[in-house]
């Protein structure tokens, strides 16, 4: 059975007509996070942070990193605000990120072995350190990304921008940045 089978086997058990009520567009807590892909968060830093499915509107990248001020993240996050009621944005890193050890090198060749030209990369991404994102240190990528956004001409002075790291081990989080 491939993995796809397997995920629309589990999603044919887990849908009930009627067993989950509809949610609003709206987070009821009006706020965004941004934060990590890392799988050692998912289930994990909501509950962390005391919130349920509908709360907040979550927004995720490789290693919450924002290498364009106006690509998706900050977009999304606009939209957030002025369309769906966002008041408070919180930047969340975490401890033992991948981003922050990753070989630039050791990638690029592995992109080569998968296929991918050379030329092609450097070509497409001439700075592949930077366009991947990559950092050493968690709590200064934080710093930096609560900064990008509170700059933003797009995002309110209002809003607060927080700044957390999470520890994917534990569950506790540390504040970087109090935006208030």
């Amino acid at each position: 059975m491939t993995l796809l089978d397997t995920i629309l086997e589990a999603n044919s058990t887990f849908v009930r007509p009627g067993a989950f009520p509809p949610l609003p567009k709206n987070p009821k807590k009006q706020f965004a996070i941004f934060t990590c892909m890392d799988t050692r968060l998912v289930d994990f830093l909501e509950p962390a942070m005391g919130i349920k499915r509908g709360d907040a509107k979550v927004i995720k990248n490789a290693g919450n990193t924002i290498i364009d001020p106006n690509g998706g993240v900050v977009r999304s996050l606009v939209a957030a605000i002025y369309s769906l009621g966002v008041e408070e944005i919180f930047v969340i890193g975490h401890l033992d990120c991948g981003m922050a050890s990753v070989d630039i090198v050791e990638l690029k060749q592995r992109m080569i072995e998968r296929g991918v030209d050379p030329q092609t990369i450097d070509t497409v991404v001439p700075d592949l350190a930077q366009w991947f994102g990559a950092f050493s240190c968690p709590e200064e990528n934080v710093a930096r990304v609560v900064s990008i956004i509170r700059e933003h001409p797009l995002i309110p002075r209002d809003v607060p921008v927080h700044g957390l790291i999470f520890c994917p081990n534990d569950g506790h989080l540390d504040v970087i940045v109090r935006g208030y």
